[in-house]
């Protein structure tokens, strides 16, 4: 299921990128969609439903967006290395003897 929502929103991202680039910005962009469009629809018409398409793509792009994070956060999450402690107390350990200082190395002759 989430492999197939992920395959989804990223054909959504694609296709949000490319209408993205088609629209004609007002410093120019790609202004592919810019034109009569051989006279199918006119300059103010395309402009409409490049960004009806931009929104609605949007919108999509924010719903997968959130049902990847729900099904992201609703796996089993590994259990804390202390849940995995054993119960009982561990054994008392001795005191460590302490240790003798060491001898000064005699001068070393030249």
């Amino acid at each position: 299921m989430e492999t197939v929502i992920l395959v989804i929103h990223l054909l959504i991202a694609l296709a949000l990128v490319g209408v993205i680039l088609i629209q004609r910005s007002e410093g120019g962009g790609l202004g592919i969609g810019g034109g009569t469009m051989g006279g199918m629809m006119t300059t103010r018409g395309t402009a409409n439903l490049l960004t009806r398409t931009t929104g609605i793509l949007a919108g999509c792009f924010m719903v997968t967006s959130l049902v990847l994070a729900i099904l992201a956060g609703s796996h089993t999450r590994p259990a804390s290395i202390i849940d995995t402690l054993p119960a009982t107390p561990a054994q008392p350990v001795a005191p460590a003897q302490p240790v003798a200082p060491a001898q000064p190395a005699p001068p070393v002759a030249r």
